[in-house]
């Protein structure tokens, strides 16, 4: 029984960790602009391709993967700042700014993937990984970049949270979040809080790519299935908390690494969404509130 928890499922739950940070870093930014434009990111999945496509075109020219890992968040930000002002901001404040934002991040997904095809082709990019070799624990080899990409993870996510709650700029967010009005009345800037919040979900989401490109091949569809499982993770944590995404992404990325080795990976994905399906059915707000409430 030792043997088989220390050589079969310790792997699966190491692999399952070092996915699951990458899951939460795309689920903050996912929850963080929802938690405060009360908009429904369509195009997050293929911001998170984009960035994966930077960091391999940056690393491609010759620079290193550290300064890509660095560089490609900061060029993320203007662009996130751009669709927010440029399109977000226009049907904003329409009665029905919920479907026509939907609909309009749709469309860009769909920009955003055709551009990637035009700009690099259809075919998997596979950049090398910038640490090789393993590092033994509890006698088992991980790979160390895994294990980088775990603790990378985890510093992010940390530093989100202390940002949003333990700072003068995050308690403007959520002040600007439970209520825009006061919060201008306050001389808060509310609508450079809300651009700068969402070039800020759309910074997560290019780091992620970034950081998971060299386990994955990069490819124009590639935000496709791995933001519906960051959608779920938003889901069932509850639209706007930080907590909920973390504790969620943690738990789902661990149920489907673990489920793979009793049942089948091609059923994995299902039981993920069975899982969304019935905390929508019994708790529809997920397992916590909104941004504000932490």
């Amino acid at each position: 029984m030792l043997d088989w928890l220390q050589f079969i499922l310790a792997p699966q739950v190491i692999n399952g960790l070092s996915i699951g940070v990458a899951v939460v870093l795309m689920a903050l930014g996912l929850t963080i602009i929802f938690g405060l434009l009360d908009v429904i990111n369509m195009a997050h999945g293929e911001f998170y391709a984009l960035g994966a496509y930077l960091g391999y075109a940056l690393i491609a020219s010759g620079v290193s993967f550290w300064f890509a890992l660095v560089f490609v968040p900061l060029l993320m930000v203007p662009i996130g700042y751009a669709t927010e002002r440029l399109l977000i901001r226009r049907v904003f404040h329409s009665k029905e700014r919920h479907i026509l934002t939907l609909l309009l991040t749709f469309g860009l997904a769909i920009l955003l993937e055709d551009g990637l095809k035009l700009a690099f082709g259809a075919n998997p990019l596979k950049p090398e990984q910038p640490i090789s070799g393993a590092s033994e624990i509890i006698g088992l080899y991980f790979p160390n970049y895994r294990l980088f990409l775990m603790a990378v993870g985890v510093l992010i996510i940390v530093a989100v949270w202390l940002t949003v709650y333990r700072t003068s700029l995050g308690a403007m967010v959520r002040a600007a979040a439970f209520d825009r009005h006061m919060a201008a009345s306050l001389g808060v800037r509310v609508s450079h809080v809300y651009a700068g919040t969402f070039a800020f979900g759309v910074a997560l989401a290019g780091i992620s790519g970034v950081l998971l490109a060299p386990i994955y091949s990069v490819f124009p569809t590639m935000g496709k299935d791995f933001v519906l499982i960051a959608f779920s993770v938003v889901i069932i944590g509850g639209m706007g908390s930080i907590k909920g995404a973390v504790l969620a992404g943690l738990i789902l990325t661990q149920i489907q690494a673990v489920s793979s080795l009793y049942i089948s990976p091609v059923w994995t994905d299902p039981l993920l969404f069975g899982i969304m399906v019935l905390v929508l059915m019994v708790r529809p707000q997920g397992l916590f509130g909104r941004l504000g409430h932490g």
